[in-house]
């Protein structure tokens, strides 16, 4: 083979260790979406992104490290408050449920979202990270922009409706739940998420405080 022939056969170049490192990062993403944290392996994700999973190991360490890169939410909190805060204050609750469900209905995000809420009731790692989604995330940096009362109970309850749907939706696909069409849905929930952020919680707290209350020793 002559010298320009060898270098006719040379095409591309090699992946670099961040070629490598992306490539784990998505098969994990897949995995952990698929089946969840207890159930994915080290050497089942070195399988899916071709490598050795002594590579694996050499990148992320164990696979708790590995889940926890792999979790790292594709949007910045501050840019989605900003986009959901664009428009009529009273359409912010079905502008919130259509943003969650355009994130669940793009694949790659999916296997992510799946990952998380699949792990989290096994692993102590996820189930802290889906903790501090719900309780610190993106739900309380809404719910703070809005500038009402209660805060981060607003954040829980919204949180948890569309955490909520996502399970019965994605993970469980409950019919017609899982095959109703996104603006069905919206409809259906906007309002409700709607009275979580920026609505009257009076009743709600009336409640929570006599519930409390009879709880309490005498």
């Amino acid at each position: 083979m002559t010298g320009a022939a060898r270098t006719r056969g040379r095409t591309g170049r090699r992946p670099g260790a961040s070629d490598t490192r992306s490539r784990v990062l998505l098969a994990a993403r897949t995995t952990f979406g698929d089946r969840g944290f207890e159930a994915a392996t080290i050497r089942g994700i070195a399988l899916r992104a071709g490598v050795d999973p002594a590579l694996v190991h050499h990148y992320f360490g164990s696979k708790q490290q590995l889940f926890v890169a792999a979790m790292e939410f594709p949007f910045d909190p501050a840019l989605m408050v900003s986009r959901l805060l664009v428009g009529p204050r009273e359409e912010l609750g079905d502008r919130f449920v259509r943003f969650i469900l355009e994130l669940w209905d793009t694949p790659a995000v999916r296997s992510l979202l799946l990952g998380g809420v699949r792990s989290a009731s096994t692993d102590p790692v996820a189930a802290g990270m889906l903790r501090q989604l719900l309780a610190e995330g993106p739900f309380l940096a809404l719910a703070r922009a809005i500038d009402r009362p209660d805060a981060a109970l607003r954040a829980t309850l919204a949180g948890s409706q569309l955490i909520g749907l996502a399970i019965a939706r994605y993970v469980v696909a409950v019919e017609p739940l899982a095959s109703v069409s996104t603006e069905t849905l919206v409809r259906a929930l906007g309002p409700t998420v709607q009275r979580y952020l920026a609505g009257d919680l009076t009743d709600a707290e009336k409640v929570t405080g006599s519930t409390q209350a009879s709880a309490a020793p005498t």
